[in-house]
């Protein structure tokens, strides 16, 4: 199996802790593996809407940080990456104890990577796919984000 090394996953912890976003929201990266990266989140009444489920904008934006830094993990250490476009798709509510966003690639070029977004609410283990989408990134050469 292959394993993220040392330096990439130094360098993809230490941009995950700049996240402002990130923080205020709770999330942890959970995997860190080549060209794949999860998210967790804990349930929180402050990450909901008006009907007690995961907010869409919550949902977005760890699937978003998780493919991002999926991509990030196939580049340099001294690269960062920008999201140039995504979507999702909210496939139901996203009601549970925790999120789990997953972020893949499916190809990563020289400069634009592409990955796939699924989120997941567990409750116990019991899973349910809430959300699915795709997103493009381009890797800024030599430009690390600090």
């Amino acid at each position: 199996m292959n394993t993220v090394g040392p330096r990439m996953r130094a360098h993809i912890t230490d941009s995950f802790g700049r996240q402002g976003l990130m923080a205020h929201l709770g999330a942890r990266l959970t995997t860190i593996e080549p060209g794949h990266v999860e998210i967790t989140l804990e349930h929180a009444p402050t990450l909901t809407q008006q009907h007690g489920y995961f907010h869409a904008g919550v949902t977005g934006a760890i699937a978003d940080t998780a493919g991002g830094y999926a991509a990030l993990s196939t580049f340099d250490t001294a690269d960062s990456i920008l999201t140039v476009d995504y979507s999702i798709n909210l496939l139901a509510p996203a009601l549970g104890e925790r999120l789990v966003a997953r972020g893949r690639v499916v190809r990563s070029g020289r400069t634009i990577a592409v990955c796939s977004l699924d989120v997941h609410a567990l409750v116990g283990e019991r899973s349910t796919h809430v959300a699915t989408g795709r997103q493009t990134l381009i890797r800024l050469a030599n430009r690390p984000d600090r």
